[in-house]
């Protein structure tokens, strides 16, 4: 794979039983780039995010993440690919409820065996990248929906992942932060190289990503026109405190 390119799928097919989800799925996604993903429910955007996660395997076709043909590796060295180099924002946002949020990013950050000082910077790191620095004490129960996706999303990033797979990011949490979580990937994007796809029905997120794809009878199209373009980047989308 070349190096330009962070992800690239082809002729992907995934069923369930008698259900052909995915049916020859092709997708490109460069280095540093954002890449969106729309379809009805049970169309197979999931799906196909879990396929690039390593999360499942395909029935047939080639997935190269990262220049590695992720198909073909071992559930061991999956695992470890998973571990070092990808992020995840599921759905759900997963904290542990009896952690704080401190606490539940530490966690994501002891299974590369990261040390003490180095976890400790980058929880700090990532809190403050968020927006949440004051509520580090702080327990799930105490926090918004909002708060608690904006931890989950601090949590990838923590890990310093060259791709990060994020399904509905901002879903069920307010206008204004969404534009906040959406600029923050942008900014990560263009400043550290990192490579975001996101799965959503959110229309909000066309507006900051680099490429618009639909997820249709199972195959991927991309769209084209001036309704995929990125807004300019905006001052009032950057954290003012917590």
């Amino acid at each position: 794979m070349s190096a330009e390119w962070c992800v690239r799928v082809r002729g992907v097919e995934r069923r369930f039983g008698d259900l052909h989800v995915l049916r020859g799925v092709d997708l490109d996604v460069g280095a540093g780039e954002l890449v969106a993903l729309f379809g009805p429910s049970g169309s197979g955007k999931t799906t196909l995010l879990n396929l690039i996660g390593a999360l499942d395997r395909p029935d047939a076709g080639q997935i190269e993440v990262l220049g590695s043909d992720i198909v073909r590796l071992s559930d061991r060295r999956r695992a470890h690919l998973r571990r070092a180099q990808l992020g995840f924002v599921f759905q759900s946002t997963s904290l542990l409820p009896t952690y704080s949020a401190r606490e539940n990013i530490d966690l994501a950050l002891r299974l590369p065996g990261l040390g003490y000082f180095e976890r400790r910077r980058r929880v700090r790191a990532a809190l403050e990248a968020v927006g949440l620095s004051a509520w580090a004490d702080h327990m799930p129960e105490e926090m918004s929906g909002g708060q608690q996706q904006r931890i989950a999303i601090a949590r990838a990033l923590a890990l310093q992942s060259r791709l990060i797979l994020a399904d509905e990011p901002t879903n069920g949490i307010d206008t204004a932060t969404a534009r906040r979580i959406l600029a923050l990937f942008r900014g990560m994007a263009r400043a550290e190289g990192i490579t975001f796809v996101i799965v959503s029905h959110d229309s909000l997120v066309v507006e900051y990503v680099d490429a618009v794809y639909d997820l249709l009878d199972g195959k991927v199209i991309r769209r084209t026109g001036p309704e995929t373009e990125s807004v300019p980047e905006r001052r009032d989308e950057i954290w003012a405190g917590s």
